[in-house]
């Protein structure tokens, strides 16, 4: 089959090179094989590819989390699929088992679900990694609920425009930072209040837009100076949640000032870690999701679908900076 490999690190026209590799077998009878239709590219998969992969002696690699397409084979105890069922996932890219950017996958049927019914491949391959990134961070580690008030952080990426319209669905009031260009798309997801970041210091925007409070939960996209900053656009008792490591020289005196709850959201560690449970909550939260895509309450943005062999042009658009939603690559069209 055809696939990306991953040879080093490096730049990404450099070490991301097509090849003929030899074609995924089935060998536990719970696992199923799937022939990919598209496949999400995300920042995690650049990071990868400059910095190495997560697991020793493993390149090359094949990257790439984010899965869609067809079942074609079935071991002999699988009891969930039927050759033919469209299905997504996250699952693989990290440096063990192999990732999304091929022809062809196979994983055990644990680790797939069911595609919405309404998404095609490639907007469904989008976002397995972002739904879940966006579901443990709102909804696991903030508790967020109705009528609460949450700021999230750079609304048309990747992670927060399903994490705007998860909030939504949730009944919580939002406001979001962008930038001009993409106010307006921010807002038609559901965003209340768009902090044009450029232009406004978001902080006196959320207090304003609270009446003075600060917002019940913060979602951290972005780090850095944004993190630090994030503290103090918190409410009282709120909880700030980062998909970062805040770095060295955070003071955090207005955490403790405020009684903040700060967490972390790294929807790879059950798939690092190896743990089943987690796994399986995390399968729960694509079926929940895939009930709010069917229902319109959940809309990917794809800004842009490329043939597999450009996946380097891809991480190229991602390095540079400020995609819309997701960019995704098409496979066995």
């Amino acid at each position: 089959m055809q696939a990306i490999l991953m040879t080093a690190t490096g730049p990404a026209h450099e070490v991301l090179q097509a090849a003929d590799v030899p074609m995924p077998e089935i060998t536990g009878p719970t696992q199923i094989r799937v022939q990919l239709k598209a496949a999400g590219v995300n920042p995690i998969d650049t990071k990868l590819r400059s910095r190495g992969v997560l697991y020793p002696d493993a390149l090359p690699a094949i990257l790439g989390c984010d899965g869609a397409g067809v079942v074609t084979d079935c071991g002999s105890a699988v009891t969930r699929f039927r050759v033919g069922d469209e299905v997504w996932f996250c699952h693989g890219g990290l440096g063990g088992a192999p990732g999304s950017y091929a022809q062809y996958k196979v994983l055990d049927e644990k680790d797939a679900e069911r595609k919405p019914e309404s998404l095609g491949c490639a907007e469904a391959a989008a976002l397995p990694l972002v739904l879940i990134t966006a579901w443990e961070a709102l909804f696991d580690r903030a508790r967020l609920g109705a009528g609460q008030s949450v700021l999230i952080h750079a609304g048309a990426g990747g992670v927060g425009h399903v994490a705007i319209q998860l909030a939504a669905s949730a009944g919580a009031r939002i406001a979001t930072t962008a930038s001009e260009g993409k106010a307006n798309l921010a807002g038609t997801l559901g965003a209340e209040r768009v902090i044009l970041y450029q232009q406004e210091d978001f902080v006196a925007a959320v207090q304003d837009w609270t009446g003075g409070t600060g917002a019940d939960v913060v979602l951290d996209t972005v780090g850095g100076d944004v993190f630090q900053n994030s503290l103090a656009a918190a409410c009282v008792y709120g909880q700030v949640v980062t998909l970062l490591e805040p770095g060295t020289g955070i003071s955090w005196k207005e955490a403790r000032n405020r009684n903040l709850s700060v967490s972390f959201a790294l929807m790879l560690t059950p798939m690092l870690q190896d743990l089943p449970a987690a796994r399986r909550h995390q399968g729960e939260i694509l079926r929940q999701c895939a009930i709010l895509i069917d229902s319109g309450r959940i809309k990917p943005v794809v800004s842009e679908v490329l043939p597999l062999a450009a996946a380097a042009t891809a991480h190229e658009r991602i390095e540079a900076g400020h995609v819309t939603g997701k960019i995704v690559l098409s496979i066995n069209p």
